[in-house]
């Protein structure tokens, strides 16, 4: 077979699966609304939780370091990419958790990537929640180590994989929020067994932190659990990009010796650190921004449930509603759109077969008579949901 052939071949699979994926331009930011082709969308795809993307605060705070650092970084953190704003910024964040220490990375699947490449070895093995996000199961697999998936949020499942003998160590990989459902890990039981068996827990958290616990300090800090590896993303309630991992001293020293993302990546620009710092800080001071979002749930869901949706347990702002196959996702979400909705189909591989979804995300920026269209919309072709 040709290459011309293979990816022939696999692009029709795609179309015939209505499983194909295109990008979609937008002509001004990813807020409370979209702009494509000249039209105005509500928008409930995107993950900007809080509404920050377009706070003023951030805006200000990446030009004034722009201006001051310039717009590129110029080399790896290695060389000559890491800055006195970068150094602060870690400290602030590993306070904020109470870490020793805080480590930046590129994107959150970046993270994800070297933390797993550079610390698994042949004789170890990954534990993973059935779910857990792309990076983490494509880094597992990857990685020299074993890979073992537990059923989704059951400690039990995880109980059995620890109980089977190893040389090696074990890593438990969980989300605190999970992506495409919503729900929340079990964290305080997976990181008892976790301890019980001497394995580490890694907790990705990229949407839970800002949105809850104390200070929006995340899933962990909720339930009370201090795991070894903790990592948080910034492209979701800090408005902005990029990652951190969060560990101890020792370890931080070793990921700056064998991580290969943070030795040969040119390291983030120094103005987008600025304008983290801004976000920090009103995530810090964000109660009002975090009360409002969770009464966009409440409203969502108290209203759903009275259409006969089929929702989903998760309490988070991401609300799947589910469908089941993948042409009428694709049809509802057309629907939606003609009537200025901008609602994304999730389909499989993303989600497992047969559970193709909308996938809803509420943040403070939305208005509550914003989830009122939206569920006035949905009620319109919900015989279509529920089929």
């Amino acid at each position: 077979m040709s290459w011309s052939e293979r990816i022939s071949n696999a692009l029709e699979e795609r179309h015939a699966a209505s499983a194909f994926r295109q990008r979609q331009a937008n002509a001004g930011g990813n807020g409370r609304w979209l702009e494509q082709n000249g039209q105005r969308y509500l928008n409930f795809s995107g993950n900007d939780y809080l509404g920050l993307s377009q706070h003023p605060a951030l805006i200000a705070a990446w030009q004034q370091g722009a201006a001051r650092y310039g717009v590129g970084s110029g080399g790896s953190g290695h060389v000559t990419g890491f800055s006195t704003v970068h150094q602060q910024f870690e400290q602030q964040l590993a306070d904020w958790q109470g870490y020793s220490r805080a480590l930046l990375f590129i994107s959150g699947f970046a993270a994800n990537q070297a933390v797993l490449a550079a610390m698994m070895q042949a004789d170890d093995r990954i534990l993973a929640d059935k779910l857990s996000h792309a990076s983490l199961l494509e880094a597992a697999v990857q990685s020299p180590a074993q890979l073992r998936r537990f059923a989704h949020n059951q400690p039990q499942a995880l109980a059995r994989l620890l109980e089977k003998p190893l040389t090696g160590e074990t890593l438990t990989v969980t989300e605190g929020v999970f992506s495409m459902d919503g729900d929340t890990a079990p964290l305080n039981d997976l990181h008892n067994l976790a301890r019980k068996h001497g394995s580490w827990l890694l907790v990705d958290d990229a949407h839970g932190i800002g949105v809850v616990g104390e200070q929006g300090r995340g899933s962990c800090w909720q339930q009370g659990v201090k795991p070894e590896l903790l990592v948080l993303t910034f492209g979701k309630a800090f408005g902005c990009s990029g990652a951190a991992v969060l560990c101890d001293e020792a370890t931080a020293d070793y990921l700056l010796q064998f991580a290969r993302h943070l030795i040969y990546s040119t390291a983030m620009p120094a103005a987008q650190v600025c304008a983290l710092q801004a976000a920090l800080t009103c995530i810090q001071q964000g109660d009002d921004l975090r009360d409002k979002l969770a009464a966009n749930i409440a409203r969502f869901k108290t209203g759903g449930r009275q259409l006969g949706l089929a929702l989903t347990p998760s309490t988070s702002a991401i609300q799947p509603v589910m469908i089941g196959e993948n042409q009428a996702a694709l049809d509802v979400a057309q629907r939606l759109r003609e009537q200025q909705l901008w609602v994304s189909a999730i389909r499989p591989p993303t989600v497992p077969p047969g559970s193709a979804r909308l996938r809803l995300t509420l943040t403070a920026a939305h208005q509550p008579e914003d989830i009122d269209i939206l569920l006035e919309s949905l009620n319109g072709c919900s015989y279509r949901v529920s089929e």
